[in-house]
């Protein structure tokens, strides 16, 4: 049996992110569809819920977590302030805080902790969590961090609702690092996304169909990256077992180093990370 089989779980924001995770747990019979209550204002996204995963939605987040042992907060960040001091505000008769699981971009422990404070003293756990848009296809990657507090019992149990929807899960034992796991997988997607696109059209420049390249381009893609996940050396000792020497990969990787490559992919990941600490010192 699942360790969160008997949680009531809410979740507060129904978009794509919140349906992946709602999907991965019913898929692995982490628990049962009844003990899941989605709030989420937008009609077309209730009733996307509803048809794709047979859970109850609603418009109230108040009702939502009433009686939720924990809960998913997976709205907009510029949202988040408001919707956590209205949650805190319904708790004020609960006993026992509900565990907060944070999807939200940039909201830092530190104010995810001021904004659910109940009745000025109390606050609720809280993990935090960065996740990915591979999600969405049940490859996603994500880190986290374990607020102050935490069991490692409950630690777990958060492990068992992350797995649901990320085939990786890395905690990290310092909030930056959540910056750090942000510039790397959070926004990584889109430096694949980028390759292939330049790749592709370097490849319909020298006179391939576009279509044609793409379909090349894009099973690469995933065919590098199943030897990453699936076979044991290292990321450099593929790239050397696929180099022969004075061929043609070779010489692109040169072409690669003459341009600074690897300086070039460093200031990448560096400006997302910089700028997931600069969005959390503005939105929290």
């Amino acid at each position: 049996m699942s360790q969160i089989q008997d949680w009531k779980l809410a979740f507060i924001g129904g978009g794509n992110m919140g349906s992946a995770i709602i999907g991965g747990l019913l898929a692995q019979k982490a628990l049962p569809a009844s003990n899941i209550v989605v709030s989420e204002p937008w009609d077309v996204n209730r009733q996307k819920i509803e048809s794709a995963h047979g859970v109850r939605t609603i418009i109230s987040n108040v009702e939502a977590t009433k009686d939720a042992d924990a809960l998913v907060l997976a709205v907009k960040p510029q949202v988040a302030k408001a919707v956590c001091q209205e949650l805190a505000a319904s708790w004020a008769g609960r006993e026992t805080l509900p565990l907060i699981v944070s999807i939200a971009g940039g909201i830092t422990l530190k104010s995810l902790g001021e904004w659910f404070t109940v009745d000025g003293t109390r606050e609720p756990k809280v993990v935090r969590v960065m996740p990915n848009t591979p999600a969405l296809v049940g490859e996603g990657a994500c880190g986290a961090i374990a607020g102050e507090g935490i069991s490692e019992e409950e630690k777990a149990k958060v492990d068992v609702l992350l797995q649901a929807f990320s085939k990786v899960v890395e905690w990290v034992d310092r909030e930056e690092l959540i910056d750090v796991v942000t510039g790397l997988s959070g926004s990584g997607p889109a430096y694949f996304f980028a390759m292939v696109e330049h790749m592709v059209a370097s490849a319909v420049a020298l006179g391939m169909p576009q279509e044609q390249a793409e379909r090349l381009a894009k099973q690469t893609c995933l065919g590098a990256g199943k030897m990453l996940v699936e076979q044991s050396e290292s990321p450099a000792q593929l790239r050397i077992n696929v180099t022969s020497p004075n061929g043609t990969t070779q010489a692109a990787l040169e072409s690669f180093n003459a341009s600074d490559f690897q300086g070039v992919v460093h200031k990448a990941v560096k400006a997302a990370t910089d700028r997931a600490e600069e969005l959390g010192k503005i939105l929290g």
